[in-house]
Order: structure tokens, then C-alpha cells, then sequence
């Protein structure tokens, strides 16, 4: 029964080998979308690529990665409508995170805490939405005590912070956020994300 363990070894690369071709394809049409369109094609453009995202994670079910970027992609398709029409946006994407996190908390380095914990800081409160600030400091904890000097959770728990008028902390979380290393394959997302770092540590100064 060689040939069958050699089989299912091949296919187990050639399925881990798509989900990486596939979720970088999404990461990469993210940043490009919301570094490098004006603002007015940008609600289309996520509105569209939240359709591709979704057959993703329909193609690799069971696994975290799609799902977290549905929710990211989901979310920030809201963020480009606003107003109450996202509302019902964003609770997709929450629950596209909270599924994440059922299937595997560390997948892409707690990513479905950093987004989640986003969310609940950003969205308003009962009776409208979701909204937390309690929630969203307990998320993003748990997202930076799994990637501690990523760019993202730092940067996100900064501008939380800064949000609740703890411009300290704020800009402790901001200037740990710049020193992140780059990350593979994502060039256009750290520059885009070191500019927004740096708009708001200039907005605390």
C-alpha cells in the first residue's frame, strides 16, 4: 500500500499548495484595493472580491485561512459603505471570524483575534450593533500573546488605545507596530499599514 500513503502524501502538498496560492491571491487583491484605489471604487471592488473570497473558503472547507480573510475582506467591504447598510456586513464578517477561530485560533498567527477584536472596537454598541471595548482589549490581547511583534495587532490595539484617549500606550503599541518585520509577500499591505501607522502617530503629536 506504498503507492496509496504516496498518494495521499502528494495530494495533502497539492491541496496545502492551493489554499497558499489561493489566500495570497486574496491578500494581495485586499491591498491593492485598499492602498491603491480611490476611495470612491472601493466599496464595489471589496463587494466583489467578498464573492471570490467566499467560494474559497467553500473550496477548502474545514480550514481557517479563507475564512479569515472572507471576514477581513467582509469587513472592510462595510468599512468602505458605512453608515447603517454595514451593519449587517460586519456581522457576517464577525461571524466568519468566530467560525475561524472554532477551526484553529492560530491560524495566520491569531489573525481572526486581531481582525475580530477590530471589529468590536469600531462597530457601535446595543442597540445598533455588536460594539465592545471591553471585548475588543480582551481579543487583541489574545492576538498580540500570539504574535507579539506583528504589525497588525500592534497596530491595532494602538489605535484602539488612542481611540480611548490613552495616547501613551497608543503610541507604545504604534512605534512597536513600525518595527515589525516585513512580512513574506506582502510588501504593499506593511507599506500601507506603516503609512496609516505613521498618520496617526502624527495626529498624536
Amino acid at each position: 500500500m506504498k503507492w496509496l500513503a504516496t498518494f495521499l502524501i502528494f495530494f495533502s502538498l497539492n491541496a496545502f499548495a492551493g489554499l497558499d496560492e489561493d489566500v495570497r491571491a486574496l491578500q494581495n487583491q485586499w491591498a491593492e484595493i485598499k492602498y491603491q484605489r480611490p476611495a470612491a471604487e472601493q466599496e464595489k471592488a471589496f463587494a466583489e472580491l467578498a464573492r471570490s473570497a467566499d467560494a474559497v473558503r467553500a473550496k477548502h472547507p474545514g480550514r481557517a485561512e479563507p475564512q479569515i480573510w472572507y471576514g477581513i475582506i467582509v469587513a472592510s467591504h462595510a468599512g468602505a459603505r458605512g453608515g447603517l447598510g454595514a451593519l449587517s456586513l460586519v456581522k457576517e464578517a464577525r461571524k466568519a471570524l468566530e467560525l475561524a477561530l472554532e477551526i484553529d485560533a492560530r491560524a495566520l498567527d491569531g489573525s481572526a483575534y486581531t481582525s475580530l477584536g477590530s471589529l468590536y472596537y469600531q462597530v457601535p454598541g446595543w442597540p445598533l450593533g455588536f460594539g465592545s471595548d471591553e471585548k475588543a482589549r480582551e481579543l487583541l490581547q489574545q492576538a498580540l500573546a500570539l504574535n507579539p511583534d506583528g504589525i497588525d495587532p500592534n497596530y491595532f490595539l494602538g489605535d484602539f488605545l488612542y481611540r480611548k484617549g490613552d495616547y501613551a500606550g497608543a503610541r507604545e503599541a504604534l512605534q512597536k507596530a513600525l518595527k515589525a518585520p516585513p512580512r513574506p509577500q506582502r510588501a504593499l499591505a506593511d507599506q500601507g499599514r506603516r503609512r496609516e501607522i505613521e498618520s496617526l502617530l502624527a495626529a498624536m503629536r
